[in-house]
């Protein structure tokens, strides 16, 4: 189980998303509000971002409870991306709590989070794989068959392990895509982007809750959800 969040539109610092809403990831780490499994988010944190001029997406990741990163709260406000996707951890019971565990992945273009668990006997076994915890493997499997199919990998894995919870949420840059199955979603359109995030950070009322079992696709002035089981 884990928070997570993404933002895509006009660049914005990574403090302005991760620690200075008021029930925002921070506050997720320790006291989440719709968080159904677990009781807190303090076995990592991960944080990554599209930078100019440079290809793939540079991310600063660690194990420990994002309230206890001093330094990462020092850079934070000077850190800005149109592209964000950060994460707070609930290790699975059994997983491995290193760095390399914590969300987001990537492939060297793509950014991915997992909200919920999964049993890897279900999935194929990819060296590629950042870690052994069963998030990792899952984002292994996504990129190896594509995020253009990511309603197909979901319903796929759902068939073979039907206790899983499957909720992913990615960015490339160009658009968001986010499943719920199983744990929650919600998504807020600003002027200037969209952000997705497993819950509010605020209590705006503009936040639109997705239901459970629908694809979420979205660009900075673009949403659309669609049922899962319909595709």
């Amino acid at each position: 189980m884990c928070r997570h969040l993404a933002w895509l539109g006009e660049p914005r610092t990574v403090s302005s998303l991760v620690l200075e809403p008021e029930l925002g990831l921070l506050r997720q780490s320790y006291q989440p509000r719709r968080q159904s499994h677990g009781l807190m988010n303090a076995d990592g944190w991960g944080v990554g971002l599209l930078a100019p001029d440079r290809a793939e997406p540079v991310r600063w990741r660690s194990s420990r409870p994002l309230w206890s990163d001093a330094s990462f709260a020092s850079v934070a406000p000077v850190l800005s991306s149109g592209c964000v996707v950060a994460a707070v951890r609930s290790a699975t019971p059994g997983m491995p709590t290193d760095e390399s565990a914590s969300a987001p992945f990537t492939d060297g273009r793509w950014l991915l989070s997992h909200n919920g668990r999964v049993d890897r006997a279900v999935l194929p076994s990819y060296a590629e794989a950042e870690s052994v915890c069963d998030s990792a493997v899952l984002a292994a499997h996504v990129f190896a068959q594509g995020p253009d199919h990511l309603a197909k990998i979901v319903t796929e894995v759902a068939r073979l392990d039907p206790v899983a919870r499957l909720s992913l949420l990615l960015s490339d840059g160009e658009r968001i895509l986010a499943t719920t199955w199983g744990d929650p979603l919600s998504y807020l359109v600003e002027p200037d982007g969209v952000v997705v995030a497993s819950e509010p950070y605020d209590d705006d009322p503009r936040w639109v809750d997705v239901p459970d079992r629908h694809l979420l696709e979205a660009t900075p002035d673009r949403v659309a959800v669609t049922a899962l089981e319909e595709r």
